[in-house]
């Protein structure tokens, strides 16, 4: 329609009335999807299908004579026509396009896409609106080319800053024009930067739910290489989306709000991590439950991931200097049994020694048999758990100089620490507190060691799910701690994951029937055990979400509001894992149904090569 060719303006207003039907039709699943499940009345918080939104801006531009504004049309004003000698050039006929059967989704699950944008809510426009078809042609046209070139994130930053050069003259502002310009605009003319809709693209794919196309480091990698080509035009645009993220996070779906987290505080990192920590300083003082409070912890726990807690305090201001304790300024922790109060301490301690001496297993066997011995004659019900912490806490406090001397020392002690879980789910639980409750002042070193651990399968997935949302649950308060979701997530993740490599396997053209058979039984197996692992997550997080667990029925009446804040917290939680179910069920069904159709076809393409059926039977079932 912005070619140059005319009369096919009857044919799109045709089509349009086709799709109509579908696209004005509810998802199923568009729910699960919203950026924004919280609601409210803010602008730009409203869910809006990308095909649903397009149908409506088609319908609007076929009313305007198909205008498209921002698409430029060179042949207008470069260009004199001759009709006689266009009428006499030579025509090309481009081959049919056939469309293949049956047809890939590509990594993207069978899930709606809405329209997201960080500058829904600003006094002056500086991004399409949604009512206009540049909306979506800018971003598709922005959407393609970060997702196409992720394969060199400074030749995407590049197209993204010279964004203005390829559409129409009068789209867009002068790039790097201030915001507070944007007023002294005359009227009638656009007030869109090039800038805001260049960064709204990448945050689009960047939070979009319910995953990226491409591992979420590439998007913040274009964001600051972005910033770095054109710091005066980039730097106040990702200020301004910052702000409007951080106002959005009470409402904010959690997966995103964790996404904005990790980004927030990684770009940060690339720019000395200054920020205008003053701006949220009012929210320092809000009740832990509440989610902007929860937001600052969580990111200042990862700034110190990122670098070290004496640097990121001289970053704060005055107010936020309690979150950073003495204890987390502490390179090595302390190690508890160091201490005669402590029981089991001299036991520990000899234990410890042994560890750094590489005694023989035995050697160590004995302490831990005394442990066991002196728990028994306390009246410990399961004296493999004081071993275990003895054991499990000097792993860690030996191999707390860095990630590679614990992996280290877990390699040392594999063997009996993978006997342990056998013995005592309790003890293999025992084995996830001992590392958190050592790196307590620096929880994010204790996720990836428990992580660690699950790759070594001292661990289960479903008994570090079990620690976190069963033993520790409470009254839920665990479940406003961003690594603990970092933690949870990252579980479930390695068993979707672990069932989708097994998908893949067994969808291997020409593979064997036996191997098929073998595949098929494990394929039921995992999926049954990730069942299984989603149900102990969304029961638990239920239990939350409706405050029926037993410590939030006991304290009911005493504190109102706190109890409905982390109800919110269990509701918020829930949706995340309800719809990381339902993306793993269609993606399986999806798979498996395209591997039985291409089965069938690849069958009776050998029947018609025999002559024992027509092309026309198999263009049929095609």
């Amino acid at each position: 329609m912005a070619s140059s060719a005319s009369g096919f303006e009857a044919h799109a207003g045709n089509l349009l009335e086709k799709t109509d039907i579908i696209a004005s039709a509810p998802h199923a699943l568009e729910a699960l999807v919203d950026p924004y499940p919280g609601g409210g009345d803010d602008v730009g918080h409203e869910a809006q299908s990308i095909i649903s939104l397009l149908q409506k801006q088609l319908v609007a531009e076929a009313a305007q004579s198909w205008e498209l504004a921002c698409l430029p049309r060179p042949w207008r004003t470069l260009l004199v026509w001759d009709e006689d000698k266009t009428a006499m050039q030579t025509k090309h006929k481009l081959p049919p396009i056939i469309v293949p059967s049956p047809v890939s989704h590509g990594v993207r699950p069978q899930l709606p896409e809405v329209y997201f944008s960080v500058y829904a809510d600003q006094d002056v426009e500086t991004v399409p609106p949604p009512s206009n078809i540049a909306s979506l042609l800018l971003r598709d046209s922005l959407v393609d080319t970060i997702n196409t070139l992720d394969y060199n994130r400074n030749a995407t930053a590049k197209f993204l800053i010279d964004l203005d050069c390829y559409f129409a003259p009068e789209t867009f502002v002068k790039r790097a024009t201030p915001f507070d310009r944007l007023k002294d605009v005359e009227t009638g003319r656009s007030t869109w930067k090039p800038e805001d809709v260049a960064v709204d693209a990448v945050f689009s794919q960047l939070l979009q739910l319910p995953n990226a196309e491409h591992k979420l480091v590439y998007y913040h990698a274009v964001l600051t290489e972005s910033c770095k080509i054109a710091p005066a035009a980039i730097a106040p645009c990702l200020g301004r989306a910052i702000r409007y993220l951080y106002r959005s996070v009470d409402t904010m779906d959690l997966e995103l709000e964790y996404r904005f987290m990790d980004w927030f505080t990684h770009h940060l990192s690339n720019f000395g991590f200054t920020w205008k920590w003053t701006e949220w300083v009012d929210d320092v003082e809000l009740p832990l439950a509440k989610p902007k409070k929860a937001f600052i912890i969580g990111a200042l726990e990862k700034e110190i991931r990122l670098s070290f807690a004496q640097r990121i305090r001289g970053t704060l201001p005055e107010p936020y200097q309690a979150f950073i304790t003495e204890a987390k300024e502490k390179d090595v922790p302390d190690f508890k049994y160091n201490s005669d109060s402590t029981p089991y301490a001299p036991q520990a301690r000899e234990i410890l020694r042994l560890l750094r001496a590489k005694a023989p297993d035995s050697e160590i066997g004995m302490q831990l048999t005394s442990i066991q011995s002196e728990a028994l004659s306390f009246g410990v019900a399961d004296p493999l758990i004081p071993s275990t912490d003895a054991y499990m806490t000097a792993i860690c406090f030996v191999g707390s100089k860095s990630l590679s001397h614990v992996l280290n020392c877990i390699e040392r002690c594999k063997e009996r620490l993978l006997a342990l879980g056998p013995q005592s789910e309790a003890a293999r639980r025992q084995i996830v507190t001992s590392v958190m409750q050592y790196w307590a002042e620096k929880p994010g070193v204790g996720v990836n060691i428990v992580d660690k651990l699950l790759n070594y399968t001292i661990l289960t997935p479903i008994s570090v799910i079990n620690w976190a949302l069963e033993d520790n649950i409470g009254r839920g308060m665990i479940l406003t701690h961003a690594h603990v979701y970092e933690m949870v997530a990252s579980t479930i993740h390695k068993v979707t994951n672990r069932v989708r490599q097994i998908v893949i396997a067994r969808n291997q053209p020409a593979l064997p029937g036996e191997q098929v058979t073998i595949l098929d039984e494990t394929l039921e197996k995992e999926k049954a055990q990730m069942k299984v692992l989603f149900a102990t997550v969304q029961d638990a997080l239920a239990g939350v979400a409706s405050g029926i667990v037993d410590e939030m029925a006991e304290s009911r009446n005493q504190d109102t509001e706190g109890e409905a804040l982390l109800r919110g917290w269990g509701d918020r939680w829930l949706r995340v894992f309800r719809r990381k179910m339902a993306v793993e069920e269609t993606w399986i069904a999806d798979m498996m149904a395209n591997y039985e159709a291409t089965d069938a076809l690849v069958e009776i393409a050998a029947e018609v090569s025999n002559g024992n059926r027509t092309q026309k039977d198999m263009n049929e079932i095609s």
